[in-house]
């Protein structure tokens, strides 16, 4: 088996796998820290023991049924539709609205749904012999870029604005590899190389494992990596699809 075709096989599965991670984390930790989640909806909400439990069973179920059907490839147009659900609650519930860096990473978890949305799609094929089916595929192109448009917001939260050598040279390269993406030029290897770069930043900045587990540091090292986790596996659908058919690399196929 080659190379091409080991990537094909394996890497979309590997690609889901991390996508639906942080949903995954998420929905456990619903499970194990159910008094904690409601008692901070009810306080902060004022809206009562039931309604905030009814929040927690809602993201609870909703978050673990929905990464059983993505990974069993049962219903996943309805899990992503549930999952968009969850985020919008989340963004509401917990004010993530007006943080601006927590926004950008729910947008970029969203565009890796937006992804797995595209891949999901069956392409529409007529009935009729020698019809073109360019319509019928542009919703699934379209998809295919805004998906990656909103992906590489996670990437803008991670430039820094200092004056020193390595983190010029960082904000450098990082912003010329997210244009690539975003444009779809030379794909491939653009995502691939901020995949490696957005997974060494993650094993190094939010190493959850190393703090004490009763500590709140913890869980929100443990939130930011499966978050990450979930739009690297965004960048590697890129890396396994390609970019889709609004971009840069399949234009110069037609020229």
């Amino acid at each position: 088996m080659s190379h091409q075709d080991l990537t094909k096989q394996y890497l979309p599965h590997v690609a889901r796998l991390c996508l639906i991670s942080t949903f995954l984390e998420d929905g456990i930790r619903m499970w194990f820290q159910w008094s904690d989640q409601t008692e901070y909806i009810e306080s902060t909400w004022g809206c009562g023991f039931f309604l905030a439990s009814c929040f927690v069973l809602i993201n609870l179920l909703g978050q673990i049924g929905g990464c059983v059907l993505v990974l069993s490839r049962n219903l996943v147009e309805y899990a992503c539709f549930g999952l968009y659900g969850i985020i919008a609650l989340q963004t509401v519930a917990y004010s993530i609205l007006w943080d601006l860096k927590f926004l950008m990473r729910n947008l970029a978890l969203g565009g890796g749904l937006l992804l797995l949305l595209a891949e999901s799609r069956v392409e529409i094929r007529t009935i009729f012999a020698g019809v073109p089916t360019v319509r019928q595929s542009s919703p699934k192109q379209y998809m295919q870029l805004g998906g990656r448009v909103l992906l590489v917001l996670m990437f803008m939260t991670l430039l820094h604005f200092d004056s020193d050598f390595f983190s010029i040279l960082q904000n450098l390269v990082g912003t010329a590899l997210i244009v690539l993406v975003a444009v779809g030029f030379k794909t491939k290897l653009a995502a691939l190389t901020l995949v490696i770069w957005l997974f060494a930043i993650n094993v190094y900045a939010n190493a959850f494992w190393q703090i004490p587990a009763n500590r709140p540091m913890h869980d929100f090292l443990k939130y930011d990596f499966f978050q990450t986790t979930s739009v690297i596996g965004g960048l590697l659908l890129v890396v396994a699809r390609g970019p889709g058919g609004v971009s840069m690399d399949e234009k110069k196929k037609e020229w």
